[in-house]
């Protein structure tokens, strides 16, 4: 049965969170100049991007991030500098490369955006919490409706611990290196995890409220293999287009998209083999 292998699900995503956690702690998320600062100059060039990246790495500037953004064109993001140092990265690409923008950028994302993003949280956290539990609160006599808010909140912690623990070896690895698109994609995240858990809990809220449940286990298993197919397709059709955005939309939007498709597709597996059976679980506790 579904939910009889319940503590295999738990002992993947508790894997899965561990190795998280221990990026998040060890290294950190690579922020970049979004929340740093920096400078970034639009290029046009027959040069290739390690061409470029060598080139501008002979100079010991720190970290450089080198992109395409089209044909002939990359994008480099690099720390702030004075314009003294400027001309020498000019001079250093040589004449096969023409500048067609370059600007300096503040940190976009500063202490008072921080503390409003915190608070933000916060709220949308307790009004999940207290919505869900008032929408499940017909059924409540087997599970308290505020667990269901209360699961479906840790299951969207599940989601988001893990992309950002992925970015986390990404940035370690590969120095990758994320911005507001990101902040973005987790925001989503957020969104979809609590909407797919949803879709799987009011199905086993209509179960308990149309048959008699003499098994909690087999009425949420059933009520389960009713709405994955659901939920897998939705998730499926959803992933085919951020691939695609991966693929063909350019490097600004290439880890945009790809921190969207590890949260949905581990939402995904979450609001099914993790919130679902925590009901389970902490009803027979």
């Amino acid at each position: 049965m579904f939910i009889s292998y319940r503590k295999f699900y738990y002992l993947f995503s508790a894997i899965l969170v561990i190795i998280s956690l221990f990026g998040l702690f060890r290294w950190g998320l690579n922020l970049g100049i979004d929340f740093r600062g920096g400078v970034v100059m639009n290029l046009e060039t027959s040069l290739s991007l390690n061409q470029v990246k060598d080139k501008i790495s002979s100079l010991k500037l720190g970290e450089v991030t080198v992109q395409s953004s089209g044909s002939n064109k990359i994008i480099v993001k690099m720390k702030n500098i004075d314009e003294e140092t400027h001309q020498k990265v000019l001079q250093a690409l040589g004449s096969e490369v023409k500048e067609k923008e370059y600007r300096q950028i503040g940190p976009t994302v500063g202490k008072s955006l921080e503390k409003k993003s915190f608070w933000a949280i916060i709220l949308a956290i307790i009004g999940i919490i207290f919505y869900v539990a008032w929408a499940f609160r017909k059924v409540s006599r087997i599970i308290p409706s505020w667990k269901y808010g209360l699961i479906a909140v840790l299951a969207l912690f599940h989601d988001v611990i893990i992309t950002a623990g992925v970015f986390s070896f990404l940035g370690h690895f590969t120095q990758v290196s994320i911005g507001l698109p990101f902040v973005a994609a987790i925001l989503t995240i957020f969104g979809y995890s609590v909407n797919d858990t949803i879709v799987v809990f009011d199905r086993i809220r209509e179960n308990l409220l149309r048959r008699r449940v003499e098994s909690l286990s087999k009425l949420v298993s059933q009520s389960v293999k009713e709405t994955y197919i659901r939920s897998l397709n939705t998730s499926l059709t959803t992933l085919f287009v951020l691939f695609c955005l991966l693929v063909l939309g350019g490097a600004t939007l290439h880890y945009f998209a790809l921190s969207l498709i590890v949260g949905i597709a581990i939402g995904t597996y979450s609001s099914i083999f993790i919130a679902s059976p925590l009901l389970v679980s902490w009803a027979n506790k």
